[in-house]
């Protein structure tokens, strides 16, 4: 398809509850949804920066600007028949994955449409279905984890994640393993500790982890390799591979045992399969985190978690977990077995609700073929 036309909608949307990590909370969400259209068709893709840099030092206005002045302009009135032919487009650009893969999900979006064929079909999914788990935020007091870790099992959710950060570690674990003896748990440092604080997860050894994800910081693979040697729970890094060049190194110094993929995260869909595709070379288990996306990023989490590595449930979770309205349907449901069903219609599989992205705009451009 030639690319003829590129909307870019910034949304600002309320979260059911507060969100809190060592980075810092979140009550709302920003992120930019991303149209793409051309010769008839037309794809749909979300850029998952935040507001301020803290997962990432991309946030809502870095990557407007780099959509807007150097990605989007620099495929307008290009074919576009396969989503390689944009990575090498892009290739003189340093940096900006979040951008990149927003601009790539809108590309597999729309040669989806013109193929007949999912998402899932064209990653290479075998999975009609995925396993999930929920991601459980900071809260104020132990007791309040606690009752919402049991109010997402009681939901039906089979594996929990719990954030951690210094002070708030050991306390929170214990009283979740307590209360649920035979959970799948696993926790979450966002990058907040250093090797000094081996201790603490060695600790955490006794407590019968899935994973311990991302205790240091993201761009010290070496004390990564220092701190696994040190404890039994298998570590898995998420901030620290950007590429399949990252997870390959990781792997080769024994930083971690277990990977996470963001598509968003690694730049796009793509990269995230060759970093899948090692893993799997490998034997190394991987799961599919999330960056509480709306329907559409959802969607692609959906296809990606189909690939046959992903052997974890992954951060996906139901729409109603993060958003009283999305802006995508149909929304993602919870099934009894801890399961979401992976979109099978064309492309992402989902549809755009114009009236809640209108609710929910800040602000749009469009740039048109010259």
């Amino acid at each position: 398809m030639r690319v003829e036309r590129l909307d870019f909608y910034h949304l600002k949307m309320p979260l059911r509850r507060p969100f809190k990590t060592s980075f810092g909370e979140e009550s709302v969400r920003h992120c930019i949804l991303i149209r793409l259209r051309g010769e008839g068709l037309e794809g749909w893709g979300e850029c998952v920066a935040g507001a301020y840099p803290g997962y990432s030092y991309e946030t809502v206005g870095t990557a407007w600007h780099v959509l807007s002045e150097f990605f989007g302009p620099a495929i307008l009135g290009r074919s576009l028949e396969r989503p390689e032919q944009l990575r090498e487009v892009l290739a003189g650009y340093r940096g900006h994955p979040l951008a990149r893969a927003g601009l790539e999900m809108a590309l597999w979006d729309a040669l989806g449409h013109a193929q007949g064929k999912s998402l899932a079909e064209m990653l290479g999914g075998v999975r009609a279905r995925v396993p999930v788990g929920v991601s459980v935020g900071l809260q104020r007091s132990v007791e309040e984890l606690v009752e919402q870790v049991s109010a997402y099992v009681e939901a039906g959710y089979q594996r929990v994640k719990i954030k951690i950060q210094p002070g708030e570690d050991l306390d929170l674990v214990k009283a979740v393993r307590l209360r649920f003896p035979d959970l799948p748990l696993q926790v979450d440092a966002n990058s907040a500790y250093s090797l000094r604080d081996a201790a603490i997860f060695q600790a955490m050894d006794a407590f019968n982890l899935l994973l311990i994800e991302q205790p240091l910081a993201e761009d010290d693979l070496v004390d990564h390799s220092r701190l696994q040697v040190q404890v039994k729970t298998p570590l898995c890094l998420d901030e620290s591979i950007l590429s399949q060049r990252h997870a390959r190194q990781a792997l080769e110094i024994g930083a971690c045992r277990i990977i996470n993929i963001k598509q968003a995260r690694v730049g796009g869909l793509l990269e995230a399969k060759r970093i899948h595709d090692l893993c799997l070379e490998r034997e190394v288990p991987v799961w599919c985190g999330g960056m509480l996306e709306t329907g559409i990023g959802r969607a692609a989490n959906l296809a990606l978690a189909s690939l046959p590595g992903f052997t974890l449930p992954g951060d996906i979770s139901a729409t109603a977990r993060y958003y009283e309205l999305d802006i995508a349907e149909p929304p993602f449901v919870l099934n009894r077995d801890s399961t979401i069903q992976v979109p099978r219609g064309p492309g992402l599989g989902v549809q755009v609700r114009y009236a809640a992205l209108e609710r929910f705009l800040v602000r749009a451009e469009t740039l048109r073929r010259p």
